[in-house]
């Protein structure tokens, strides 16, 4: 039903630029203290050949699954293309992990062998990889990886293996039907899931975006959210393949403006709390009421968004575009008021992200809009669930044949586990998780996800959940801005603040029904991260942690009969 050419797989185009543009510059390599180092098309192919090399030599069965545990950068991409070229499977790991994170996964892909890179926190991870794996360090990896047993390293094996050079190009190649990737779930509730992926959905999936993202070799991108999560893998890493663009690498988040210049990106993806986090650093220098007003002079707003965007280093930007996360309309109506429109886009790691993306130009603020082409989209009639068929579905979960079948329907369209509606012009709309809906002490159920983009809208809130399972009223908790915590250490700044958000939380109650109205706002100072394990790598929140770390307060919280409450525990 849904086929591919072969020349589309990613093995098939690596060969592709290496023959056609070995000297044009693929990648761009911060390596610390202002220096950058570039990677030709033809180094690229060169090393991911002598890689390959070395891990055919291994003398492992074909198939075996490889791990890639390191934060973004060149080696990142050329120990992928290594592994598939020598005949085996990737497994991407978050640079963020936990360590029995790390363990559990190694142990449950059954890694022959693990890449170690650019890591910020590698003494809390490395207990969670085994002594005897085999190990082979990036050139910007911690300094004790090589000295690890079974650790090797990358320039030595490159210096040492002659590139792999099979005189038929099959013996490079594979098959669309070959496992390609084991994508592990950033996991809001429950254990990470192994999702497989053939080189074939790979390449339908990029065939597919680039019809409604066009791309070209002129383009440039930004590699900066974990390649380990779906979106940069097909967006960043397949797009790159496709379309032979230039890939800059971020150096840190204390560089991330720097690199923002240095690259200049023509396609920019981000997660909303991104977004939203580039609009309060304007806000930190412009005040909103400021901003709008000029804003609204004409020609003089123009050329202010023009300024604000060469600040960010988007003004070259021709497609932006956020998802993971709802965008709240209000955000995306900021960055149009500046220039900059930004696409929302809807897909899970079982589809490799590609089912729906508003269309540039068009008006569908407020939904993720049609399907790609090719992605078919219907509505469960009795549950409200979306169902999604397309070339980019998954083969299942890894070692979990149960579930893999739960994930689909009797005529084999996805389960997304999200609940939406298509209106009348085709355009999705997500209204929450089947999953995440609770029940009041009232008998009635609880959409959160509507209520938490309301919640949103207040410049001070950088992310919030709405819970309160067996309460007679749900509640709001909110995790504020940096600036905002800051701010409120001032007695007459926090009374002003408390205030606000009481304003804010009756304008957002009287658009609910009563049994949705929220009780109180929880006001949190302590930031929701990854290493308090409260939010995944892409910042969506983990509802699950919420309740393990507030839920005993919620009674009380209900009880004490305050609208604004600030949590100090």
């Amino acid at each position: 039903m849904f086929t591919v050419k072969p020349e589309s797989l990613a093995i098939q185009r690596l060969l592709h630029w290496e023959r056609s543009s070995p000297a044009r510059i693929a990648l761009s390599q911060p390596m610390g203290a202002g220096v950058v180092r570039d990677f030709t098309w033809g180094q690229v192919a060169d090393e991911v050949r002598r890689m390959a090399a070395h891990l055919r030599a291994q003398g492992w069965p074909a198939g075996s699954k490889v791990a890639i545990l390191s934060k973004n950068c060149a080696w990142w991409l050329m120990s992928d293309l290594a592994i598939w070229m020598a005949g085996h499977v990737s497994v991407g790991l978050y640079p963020t992990l936990a360590a029995d994170t790390v363990a559990k996964i190694l142990k449950h892909s059954e890694a022959r062998a693990c890449f170690i890179g650019k890591l910020d926190d590698w003494d809390t991870m490395r207990p969670g990889v085994p002594a005897e794996l085999p190990c082979i360090a990036y050139p910007l990896s911690p300094p004790d990886v090589t000295s690890r047993n079974n650790a090797d390293n990358w320039a030595a094996i490159c210096a040492r293996t002659a590139p792999l050079r099979p005189e038929h190009l099959s013996e490079l190649t594979r098959s669309p039907d070959d496992l390609a990737a084991l994508i592990y779930t950033s996991g809001t509730t429950g254990a990470p899931k192994g999702v497989m992926h053939s080189f074939g959905s790979f390449a339908w999936a990029m065939s597919t975006a680039q019809k409604r993202v066009p791309m070209n070799a002129d383009d440039r991108m930004l590699s900066y959210l974990p390649l380990a999560h779906v979106v940069e893998r097909v967006l960043v890493e397949h797009g790159w393949l496709h379309s032979g663009f230039r890939v800059y690498f971020a150096e840190s988040l204390e560089t991330f403006a720097t690199d923002m210049q240095r690259a200049r990106p023509t396609i920019f993806f981000s997660v909303p709390r991104l977004w939203m986090k580039f609009q309060q650093g304007v806000h930190q220098k412009l005040p909103p009421a400021r901003l709008n007003f000029l804003l609204a002079i004409p020609v003089l707003g123009t050329l202010v968004g023009r300024k604000l965007l060469r600040a960010m280093g988007l003004d070259q930007c021709r497609f932006a575009a956020g998802g993971a996360a709802p965008m709240p309309m209000a955000l995306l109506t900021w960055y149009q008021s500046i220039g900059l429109p930004v696409n929302e886009g809807y897909g899970l790691s079982e589809n490799l992200a590609v089912s729906n993306l508003t269309l540039a130009g068009q008006n569908q603020m407020g939904s993720v809009g049609p399907p790609y082409p090719g992605v078919q989209v219907r509505i469960d009639a009795q549950t409200g669930e979306i169902q999604t068929l397309s070339g980019a579905q998954m083969m299942g979960y890894f070692k979990e044949p149960e579930m893999s079948r739960a994930a689909l329907t009797d005529d084999g369209w996805l389960r997304t586990g999200d609940k939406g509606q298509v209106d009348v012009r085709g355009n999705l709309h997500i209204t929450g998780r089947i999953k995440d809906l609770f029940k009041t002490s009232k008998g009635k159920y609880v959409a959160p996800a509507p209520i938490e983009e309301r919640l949103a809208l207040h410049d001070a809130v950088e992310a919030c959940i709405v819970t309160g399972a067996n309460l007679s009223q749900p509640l709001g908790i909110l995790m504020l801005s940096a600036q905002a915590a800051q701010a409120a250490q001032v007695p007459a700044a926090r009374t002003e603040l408390e205030q606000s958000l009481e304003q804010h939380l009756k304008r957002v109650n009287t658009a609910l029904d009563p049994h949705e109205q929220l009780a109180c706002l929880i006001l949190v100072t302590t930031p929701w991260t990854v290493d308090n394990d409260i939010v995944t790598p892409t910042f969506k929140v983990k509802r699950n942690r919420i309740e393990d770390v507030y839920a005993a307060q919620f009674e009380a919280w209900e009880a004490s009969g305050r609208k604004v409450i600030w949590q100090t525990a």
